[in-house]
């Protein structure tokens, strides 16, 4: 594995002998902006692995994207290669309609200490509550990134990671109702602990994710890449670009049903993405997207 070679796919050309904050926020602006969010690789009849080697062929040579236990699996081993004190930590992520977390650790993230302070890093967890730099870990203080506010909560041995966003504008009335629009200003993403954890402890998860009938990730085909002005999307054959207007606390989206003939040509054009096998879409309506795409892209148990 070549740290020059992802440095090329994210387009860093800087400086990276000093592992300062300002390279961190740098190259972590510059991952989500480049590598997608995604699980097409389920709906390719591909293997998703925790092997670091083999996400790193995928994400870096191939030019894929990946989830989280990829992406951000990738990027701790970027932080190590460039002398950043870093760990790993395991995720349980909100779920609203339940009123709590998840019972399992279902999202990987990054815990990097510089100077003596710690931060989050989570280069993958998609859609309108990706950050896009990394958070202080420091209790109650707001946090405003293009996406929202972030705010780290502590109780005990937990943190929780919540966002505050904005109202959506949708310009396609024929939308406007969509249940993939999440309403809710106020977001509860998850709660960690600052355990360490190796990658070997979230292959029960990858494993859960990629199979199990009860997953998102089986029954919907998944793809967001943040933009400059905000993020584009694609779950199933609907596409949507959302343009973040702070100034006016809106999020304008702008959405779109994709033929199934054009649905690869809309990947390669907006995400970048070429397949080597057949990608089949999937979107099944019975699952709960608000609950899902909206609050975390990386974990679908309920």
């Amino acid at each position: 594995m070549d740290l020059r070679e992802y440095f090329k796919r994210i387009g860093f050309s800087g400086l990276y002998d000093k592992a300062d904050l300002d390279t961190l926020c740098t190259i972590h602006k510059l991952h989500v902006m480049t590598i997608p969010f995604e699980n097409l690789s389920i709906h390719c009849g591909e293997k998703i692995t925790m092997d670091l080697k083999v996400i790193y062929e995928k994400i870096v040579c191939d030019h894929r994207g990946g989830w989280c236990c990829e992406s951000n699996l990738l990027f701790s081993w970027v932080l190590g290669e460039m002398g950043y004190k870093c760990i790993t930590l395991g995720g349980k992520v909100f779920n609203s309609l339940k009123n709590d977390f998840s019972p399992m650790d279902m999202h990987l993230i990054n815990m990097v200490e510089i100077d003596g302070k710690p931060y989050i890093a989570d280069v993958s967890f998609g859609m309108s509550c990706q950050i896009w730099q990394p958070l202080e870990l420091i209790a109650g203080k707001d946090q405003p990134q293009p996406p929202g506010v972030f705010r780290l909560l502590n109780d005990g041995d937990k943190w929780i990671l919540e966002k505050t966003g904005r109202k959506a504008q949708v310009q396609n009335e024929a939308f406007a109702n969509s249940n993939v629009i999440d309403k809710r200003l106020k977001k509860t993403m998850y709660s960690f602990c600052l355990t360490s954890r190796a990658a070997d402890y979230f292959l029960e998860t990858s494993e859960y994710l990629q199979t199990s009938p009860e997953s998102l990730f089986t029954q919907k085909s998944i793809c967001s890449l943040q933009t400059p002005t905000g993020l584009k999307a694609m779950v199933g054959w609907n596409y949507w670009e959302i343009i973040f207007n702070p100034e006016e606390e809106t999020d304008v989206y702008e959405m779109k049903d994709v033929p199934d003939n054009e649905i690869e040509t809309v990947l390669k054009d907006k995400f970048y993405l070429n397949f080597a096998s057949k990608l089949t879409p999937v979107n099944k309506k019975d699952v709960e997207e608000n609950e899902q795409l909206n609050i975390s892209t990386n974990t679908a148990h309920k």
